[in-house]
């Protein structure tokens, strides 16, 4: 089947109709129906002889525009083929914006067309296919609710990802975990009738940097025996969420064959409540030898990610980064487009900032206070996974991480949420992907081969 022709978008400034390259007649019908430029509008233009001749967009004002606004124009216009004209910044973050834009969400109802795009010229096509199935593979899966996507589902997905790449991959689940000295992710996942595991994959060569990701993989969280209130528990399909992006930086970063080692790690279980559930006050043996006294068990998250970060800093990898939906204070600090960073290494913090805003993929620097670290403190066991009194939530858990990890050369920490609960530029509300554009440009740039 052909591609019908494509119809232009025209991108125009606040106060730029003067200069769009549209007839006297249309820039008429345009200051008639009062348009000017102003961020996010959209409006049909006539033909000469009727018809539709295409459409104005505008992207506002110069100052704080957003180098994603194009995924606003994806998501006002009606299903079609489209061209861009004007001035929509980088060709290629355009692109990229633009089919994030139109992104939908269609596997349990029917599947509506959505606009689709000719490239611009000086757009990197291989980019933007790299980064839209990116983004699209962690937002599908971070959609999916865990009754189609628990511990046994992910699993399969993740193994089929490493098979399309080429990559390696091992399994360790259920009571294997303990052999494997595993005991917090073994601990935390027990009471789900589907069994805990960790997943372990491999690409690239041995001689290349080592790159270790770990994501955070519980597919769904009561909070166990500290359970969680409904509205709580309401959006707990997302808590894998941190798993889901770190699936599509390593996407990325096969596809774009980068010169690193890979190394990916995802622990995945189920928060659940049974009989044999762990319990506030138990103390948990970890990976790394360490004893954890738990003070809640909705503090799940930085558990399992525990034993999967002592077993990626056992190897002395050049650059160790995790992510997870880990705490709400996080929310709190930063809300929810803004996920903090924490690093050991400050100028690889700064570098991963820096390419954040150049990509869209905001994250701001936190701090890993070390005075904090008396709020872990524990009466009994070497650490609480809990903060004592309530602040600096989102530190405290990094620090209780950063416990784990002694020989990578750097670490870097994302407190990511991974749901945009308001649509954003190129984000439509629901399941998004943080992260992925911004370290894979770092990861890019640090290890060139």
């Amino acid at each position: 089947m052909s591609t019908p022709p494509a119809v232009t978008v025209f991108f125009v400034s606040e106060g730029g109709l003067a200069s769009a390259a549209v007839t006297d007649r249309q820039r008429a019908w345009a200051e008639a129906n009062g348009f000017s430029g102003q961020r996010g509008k959209l409006l049909a233009l006539p033909g000469e002889a009727d018809g539709l001749a295409g459409y104005l967009f505008g992207i506002g004002a110069p100052e704080g525009r957003s180098v994603f606004v194009a995924g606003l124009a994806a998501a006002a216009l009606p299903a079609g083929h489209y061209s861009l004209d004007g001035d929509i910044g980088d060709p290629t973050l355009a692109s990229i914006a633009f089919r994030l834009g139109a992104y939908r969400f269609d596997r349990y109802r029917e599947a509506k067309p959505a606009p689709t795009l000719v490239l611009p010229e000086g757009a990197d096509a291989a980019d933007v296919d790299r980064h839209v199935n990116a983004a699209t593979l962690a937002r599908d899966l971070v959609n999916t609710p865990s009754s189609d996507l628990g511990p046994d589902n992910l699993h399969k997905e993740i193994e089929r990802f490493a098979s399309e790449r080429g990559m390696s991959f091992k399994a360790t689940v259920g009571d294997d975990l303990l052999t494997q000295n595993f005991p917090m992710i073994h601990a935390v996942g027990r009471a789900s009738a589907q069994p805990p595991r960790l997943l372990d994959l491999g690409w690239g060569k041995d001689t290349d940097p080592k790159v270790t990701l770990v994501g955070k993989g519980v597919t769904f969280d009561t909070g166990g025996l500290d359970i969680k209130s409904a509205a709580g528990m309401l959006m707990m399909k997302k808590d894998m969420g941190g798993a889901a992006n770190i699936l599509g930086l390593a996407h990325a970063i096969v596809s774009a064959n980068l010169p690193v080692r890979l190394r990916v790690l995802v622990p995945v279980v189920e928060n659940s409540i049974s009989s044999n559930a762990f319990r506030p006050g138990d103390v948990l043996h970890s990976r790394r030898g360490l004893t954890v006294e738990i003070g809640n068990t909705d503090a799940e998250g930085r558990l399992i990610l525990a034993d999967a970060l002592a077993l990626a800093d056992e190897e002395s990898p050049d650059l160790i980064v995790d992510m997870a939906t880990l705490t709400g204070a996080a929310r709190v600090a930063l809300g929810p487009d803004l996920p903090p960073l924490y690093s050991t290494d400050d100028a690889l913090a700064a570098d991963i900032m820096a390419a954040g805003l150049a990509q869209e993929d905001p994250f701001w620097q936190m701090p890993l206070w070390s005075p904090y670290d008396g709020q872990l403190s524990s009466k009994i066991a070497d650490i609480n996974n809990t903060g004592s009194g309530g602040y600096a939530g989102s530190v405290t858990a990094a620090l209780f991480l950063r416990r784990f990890v002694s020989k990578a050369k750097a670490w870097v920490h994302l407190d990511i949420l991974s749901w945009a609960p308001e649509a954003r530029p190129g984000r439509p509300v629901g399941a998004t992907d943080q992260g992925i554009r911004a370290l894979f440009a770092v990861i890019r740039q640090r290890f060139p081969g």
